[in-house]
């Protein structure tokens, strides 16, 4: 008896092993950016071309020719069309004889003229043959004058007969084909834009207007907006590399319909790339650069509406932190107000964390990529390690007979007396 109260006393002072303890969940931190960044405005806006021709006859006849493929690139100066100029040349011929005619008679009263003058001074016409004499030469000359005109109006019809391009740019489908009647700056015969360089018409809003006011009045600047500003364009899809323009206009009063201010910026348009009716973004910066700080966008989590990130302690504990965030700037977010640099942000493995527990930190490398992968939440860590199954053994007697080890740890101490 007194061997299995030894045996049974030395099994209940072996101690149960300890479960295994799990490891503080891995994380990834970064420490915040420092950058000079300036606060810029995106904008929707329209592309509209410089200047914008739609080509017309001045002269009414038959189309005849037409010199360029729809949709060519044309240049000022290029023939477009032209119309049967049989009529015109018929007119100008007439204009010229007629301006021949006038000259002779005018040149017959000249010398008429001066015959009167020599039998005036002889007495041998009264003064009123003189006056008529030259008042007939002056009508002969007015008429001359005349003539001119007419053979100058008959060389203009001649010369509308054929329509050139005003511009250099592309020109549109035409909308009469030949052997069509045009009547004479009423039938439109097609039309041409330029398209270098080209202007970006936008609205900026009420709101934005009197934020660009505000930081004029604090920077001390003459303007927010003006051709100082050098204005980024992006196409809808930002498949092709920025182009850079600037400010040249701004509307004189807000548009009471829409509550916006009209703005129009210039842009360098070389390969052709932008066409009038094309929508693109334009970021314009606003005020002066400001040092501001930047974390990744996967270190932002949001609260009830609140974004907050996850700060690390000294003692590796993560610390529920409220920030006010600004704009986007790449894959990094501007943060405004709650963040020092030397803060350590949970930037990977954001799931894991745990308000004031520990965590097993790492320093993001920089240019590492931030894998979704990288926050989902791991197996817990006791999981992995299975030591009970070899405990077994031990630890089976005691939980199989609970009544008996009871009965037996009360007796214990009586029994060495009892012997």
């Amino acid at each position: 008896m007194a061997l299995i109260c030894t045996l049974w006393a030395a099994g209940c002072q072996k101690e149960k092993p300890k479960e295994a303890e799990a490891k503080p969940p891995e994380i990834f931190f970064e420490q915040p950016e420092s950058q000079l960044v300036t606060d810029e405005e995106t904008f929707t806006g329209i592309m509209v071309a410089v200047n914008t021709i739609e080509i017309r006859a001045r002269v009414s006849g038959y189309l005849e020719k037409v010199f360029f493929n729809d949709g060519d690139l044309v240049t000022e100066g290029s023939p477009l069309f032209e119309i049967d100029e049989r009529p015109y040349r018929a007119e100008m011929d007439r204009s010229i004889a007629t301006l021949a005619q006038a000259k002779s008679h005018l040149e017959r009263l000249k010398r008429q003229e001066e015959r009167a003058n020599q039998l005036f001074e002889r007495k041998s016409i009264s003064e009123e043959q003189l006056d008529q004499a030259r008042f007939d030469r002056a009508e002969a000359a007015a008429e001359v004058d005349a003539a001119l005109a007419s053979r100058e109006t008959a060389e203009l019809n001649l010369n509308f007969t054929k329509i050139n391009s005003k511009i250099t740019g592309r020109i549109g489908r035409r909308l009469v084909d030949p052997g069509n009647l045009v009547q004479a700056d009423v039938t439109p015969l097609t039309t041409v834009v330029s398209l270098d360089p080209i202007y970006a018409y936008f609205d900026v809003d009420e709101r934005t207007l009197l934020r660009l006011r505000r930081i004029m009045e604090a920077e001390h600047a003459t303007a927010a907006l003006s051709s100082e500003v050098s204005v980024e364009v992006t196409l809808a899809d930002e498949g092709t590399a920025p182009m850079w323009g600037h400010i040249n206009f701004l509307d004189n009063q807000v548009d009471p319909a829409t509550g916006t201010l009209r703005a129009r910026a210039v842009v360098d348009n070389p390969s052709g790339l932008l066409s009038p009716g094309l929508f693109v973004r334009l970021r314009v910066p606003i005020g002066s650069p400001q040092k501001v700080l930047l974390v990744h966008e996967e270190a932002l989590q949001s609260d009830q509406g609140q974004r907050f990130v996850w700060v690390l302690d000294d003692e590796d504990r993560a610390v529920y932190r409220q920030v006010k965030i600004g704009k986007q700037k790449g894959d990094k977010r501007i943060i405004l107000d709650g963040l020092a640099t030397d803060n350590r942000v949970v930037v990977k493995g954001v799931q894991r964390v745990r308000r004031n527990k520990k965590v097993t930190p790492q320093l993001l490398a920089p240019g590492s990529a931030i894998a979704a992968s990288g926050n989902a939440t791991p197996a817990p860590a006791a999981t992995t390690e299975s030591p009970a199954p070899a405990e077994s053994p031990v630890t089976s007697p005691a939980t199989v007979e609970p009544t008996s080890t009871k009965a037996n740890a009360q007796s214990s101490p009586d029994s060495p007396s009892k012997n």
